[in-house]
């Protein structure tokens, strides 16, 4: 869904939306990069300069309440935010961190898992670890 859509939906539930909201939804759905809540305070900083963090992290949350975005939790290191809530899989560089969408098949088990643990499943989380082509490009250098 595109940035006008999402905004339509959300002031449809009542949601106000301010421009510096608009360029932080507008971003996230632009890049490929999973940026965290620092980057994208940065680069919306460069047009509102007004623009506070709190703002920042209030946006992404009520994002993420309304099924806009996915937050990607890495455990000591910051939280990086994904502007395409469907359900697909990570790539985690091990090296420098960067984290990249892969786009295949996705793997059907959650019935057959709520079957052999009683657990009712809501959705699951797959991520792959390895070193990107520049990580892998530098040790070949050095």
């Amino acid at each position: 869904m595109n940035a006008i859509g999402i905004l339509k939906q959300l002031k449809d539930k009542g949601v106000r939306f301010t421009p510096q909201r608009q360029a932080i939804l507008e971003f996230l759905l632009e890049t490929q990069s999973h940026p965290t809540a620092d980057e994208i305070y940065h680069h919306v900083k460069a047009k509102f300069p007004g623009v506070s963090l709190g703002t920042i992290y209030n946006t992404l949350n009520m994002l993420k309440e309304h099924g806009h975005l996915l937050e990607l939790s890495y455990g000591d290191m910051a939280s990086r935010f994904d502007g395409n809530p469907n359900n697909h899989y990570h790539i985690v560089c091990s090296k420098c961190g960067k984290v990249a969408d892969f786009h295949g098949p996705l793997i059907d088990m959650d019935q057959e898992v709520t079957e052999k643990s009683g657990f009712l499943i809501l959705g699951h989380r797959m991520e792959f670890y390895g070193v990107c082509p520049d990580c892998r490009k530098d040790e070949q250098l050095n």
